[in-house]
This record gives structure tokens, C-alpha cells and sequence, in this order.
């Protein structure tokens, strides 16, 4: 809940700079003069990039948290409690790389299935590779997708 309490913040916080920076375009636009305007039309882009982002951000992460309880209720959560972790608090190297190839051998034996993905994604996590692990959370969601059609 508190992730959720930071996330909510931050996003007020950037929808306030948006609207602060569509009102410099705006007023940009109304000088009437060519430079100025031409100026007002490239900042006015910014903000709807802005919102685009937060909107992109807010789908996929409720995307994100309807797999993750679906997967609790029906007790498959990927449980990492039992990896040994590095005074900082991140997973072992060698621990979360041995957790990956178990997570990846079950996507191997059933690619279809968008449990395997998920869990998979979380050892992306797990072993610090972001991208990735956006990227096979992403193939989770549509696999799910399909499975509730």
C-alpha cells in the first residue's frame, strides 16, 4: 500500500509540472508572434507525452497488480523468502541466476502459460534486469488476456 501511496504522489506531482508547462505553451501561443508560437506548439507536445506516459504507466501497473492477486488467490506467487540476500538487501547473484533458470525451464515446458511468465518476469526482477522483465511481464499479460476470453 505504501508503494502505491509514493506512486499516487508522484503522479500528482507530474500531473502539476504538465499543467504548468501547457500554460507556458498557451501563453507562448498567444503572443501571435511566429518564433513564440512555433516555440508554444513544440512545449505544448511535452505535456501530452507526459500524460500519454502516466496513463501508459497506470494501465500496465494495474495490469501488473490484477495478475498478482489473481496469482495469490490461487497461491502461486513466486516466493523468493528463502534466497540468501547481500547486506543491501538484493537477492544473491548466484541464487537469483539458479532461481531464473528454474523460471525459465518452466516457461519452456508450458509457454502458454501466463503464470509461468509472470514468475519468470519476477526472476528478470529478481536478477536486476528491468527491461526484460518488462518485456516477459508484458507477454504474461497478454497470455492472461487470452486465457480469460
Amino acid at each position: 500500500m505504501r508503494a502505491r501511496n509514493v506512486a499516487i504522489a508522484l503522479t500528482v506531482a507530474v500531473a502539476v509540472y504538465l499543467v504548468l508547462l501547457a500554460g507556458r505553451a498557451v501563453a507562448l501561443l498567444r503572443t501571435g508572434e511566429t518564433v513564440p508560437v512555433l516555440l508554444g506548439v513544440a512545449v505544448l507536445v511535452l505535456p501530452l507525452l507526459g500524460v500519454w506516459m502516466l496513463v501508459t504507466t497506470w494501465r500496465s501497473g494495474n495490469q501488473v497488480q490484477r495478475l498478482a492477486r489473481r496469482l495469490d488467490a490461487e497461491g502461486g506467487l513466486p516466493d523468493v523468502s528463502d534466497l540468501p540476500r547481500r547486506p543491501s538487501g538484493r537477492v544473491d547473484r548466484q541464487a537469483a541466476d539458479a532461481w531464473f533458470d528454474e523460471r525459465r525451464a518452466e516457461v519452456e515446458a508450458e509457454p502458454e502459460d501466463w503464470r509461468r511468465w509472470y514468475r519468470l518476469a519476477h526472476a528478470y526482477d529478481i536478477a536486476g534486469d528491468r527491461r526484460r522483465a518488462r518485456a516477459t511481464m508484458r507477454k504474461a499479460i497478454e497470455l492472461e488476456a487470452a486465457d480469460r476470453a
